[in-house]
């Protein structure tokens, strides 16, 4: 089947053209002005911006936490990130079964008969013998070219430093991307029990028992190991304006370290936590102050920042009341659990439908970053540096067909009715916006047209990534 997509204003990474796109089945085959093609579906662009779908490279669906599980699974969070825009994402496996490999067949297990978009897998490391380094050279096979490694979680999720030296070193070897979660989780363990013993539980305590020092700190150690190592690295969701510091100073001495930020590091405050709903705004790492907001909308604009991703990890804000979604109850335990201690709270916020239209109306409206920019940080960039470009990310001749038409001018006050996310609150509430999606190909397939899903379980494909990808 042949679609033409007509008199559109194409924006990519690096340029901004008025072009055509024809697409044969699920790729796009030519770009080009006046095209012909007898026989063919016309959609009309005129007057509308074309761009690659979205990518999110920092999900978590169905992931259990703290005797609940986060709300949207690989069907419901797959279809809000279409809505938004996105057309790819990337998830973390938990190192739960006994091999890496069994991991990841449980959660393609999980993934595979529901997913509505195209997605991959990005690999937790939690805990490291000789028989789990031996197997991480095998993971490429299985379509996973990234490894994530913490410092914080103390006794669940954290490696030690010794522990992360020798992953970076493996991944350098065999053409893998080690991604890190920068916290200290010795200082954290230190103050969280002191704030429980002095009888503080609100939400706020979650920030302060996180410091930005920690973040700042942990990220400049993971870039120095990573120069010891000889590897490059990845730092997920920095949320501080030390973080950026860092980076930049890495960066500035050649070191092969990149960052990614969230919407939530850009747009919220501990001063939120204190809320009486703050629990909606409880993630880890914690969101900051106004300054470090601004610091790392300028580490976008310098390009210092390559990503901007989601983290997506929902839970309800109020889980003993149910929500309608596509006509059936659901009640998930969520933020609730935690209202007597902040420590209880599931952390993680939705955002995988929000990241594109917050980020065009309070980032390309407002001239903080460029349309360009905007399809580097969110689409071309991630497709990139986590072996998926041309593939994705792109609107070349043999890519997929993974398109969106943007109505710049479409305004609209956003909030739970617009996100689709299955939980019951949405941190942008009542936020006025202007350009949404009007259609999202995934494919060629339209799955978004409007206000219509026409997209399905089972649709999405899943990607084997490219080792050796590249590093920006």
């Amino acid at each position: 089947m042949l679609t033409l997509i007509k008199s559109g204003t194409l924006i990519t990474a690096s340029e901004t053209v008025q072009a055509d796109i024809l697409i044969k089945g699920e790729k796009i085959v030519d770009v080009g002005t006046e095209l012909d093609a007898p026989g063919a579906r016309i959609i009309e662009a005129r007057g509308k911006l074309v761009m690659p779908g979205g990518i999110d490279p920092h999900t978590h669906f169905d992931l259990p936490m703290f005797n609940t599980v986060s709300s949207d699974d690989h069907y419901t969070g797959h279809k809000a990130a279409a809505f938004g825009g996105t057309t790819t994402v990337i998830d973390f496996v938990p190192q739960d079964a006994a091999t890496l490999k069994e991991s990841i067949q449980l959660w393609r297990a999980k993934a595979d008969p529901k997913a509505a978009i195209d997605f991959g897998f990005h690999m937790n490391l939690t805990r490291l013998d000789e028989t789990i380094e031996a197997e991480i050279p095998q993971l490429p096979d299985l379509g996973v070219t990234t490894l994530k490694v913490f410092t914080a979680y103390n006794g669940r999720l954290r490696l030690q430093d010794h522990e992360i030296f020798r992953v970076l070193r493996i991944a350098r070897d065999h053409g893998l991307l080690t991604l890190l979660h920068a916290e200290n989780g010795d200082v954290i363990e230190v103050l969280t029990a002191e704030a429980l013993a002095a009888g503080h539980t609100t939400p706020e305590w979650h920030a302060r028992t996180r410091p930005a020092w920690g973040a700042v700190e942990a990220s400049l150690r993971g870039a120095a190991l990573a120069a010891q190592a000889q590897a490059p690295l990845y730092i997920v969701h920095m949320n501080a304006a030390g973080e950026v510091d860092m980076l930049q100073y890495a960066r500035q001495h050649g070191l092969p370290v990149m960052g990614e930020t969230c919407p939530q590091y850009l747009f919220f405050t501990e001063e939120h936590l204190r809320r009486p709903d703050g629990a909606k705004w409880i993630c880890s790492p914690p969101v900051r102050t106004a300054a470090d907001n601004q610091r790392l909308w300028q580490g976008l604009q310098e390009g210092m920042l390559q990503v901007v991703a989601t983290d997506h990890c929902p839970f309800f804000y109020d889980g003993t009341r149910p929500i309608l979604y596509e006509g059936q109850e659901v009640m998930i335990p969520g933020k609730e659990l935690g209202r007597e201690d902040f420590t209880k709270i599931p952390n993680g916020l939705p955002a995988v439908g929000d990241r594109l239209p917050i980020l065009w109306t309070y980032g390309v409206q407002t001239g903080r970053i460029s349309a360009n920019q905007f399809v580097a940080l969110t689409s071309t960039n991630p497709a990139k540096i986590f072996g998926l470009y041309p593939r994705k990310g792109s609107l070349l001749p043999g890519a997929d067909a993974d398109i969106v038409i943007w109505d710049a001018n479409r305004r609209l006050t956003y909030g739970v009715k617009y996100a689709h996310h299955r939980t019951d609150y949405n941190l942008f509430e009542g936020w006025e916006l202007t350009g949404f999606p009007e259609k999202v190909f995934l494919r060629g397939h339209l799955i978004v047209d409007g206000e219509n899903w026409l997209g399905k379980p089972g649709m999405g494909k899943y990607l084997y990534r490219v080792p050796s990808a590249e590093v920006l």
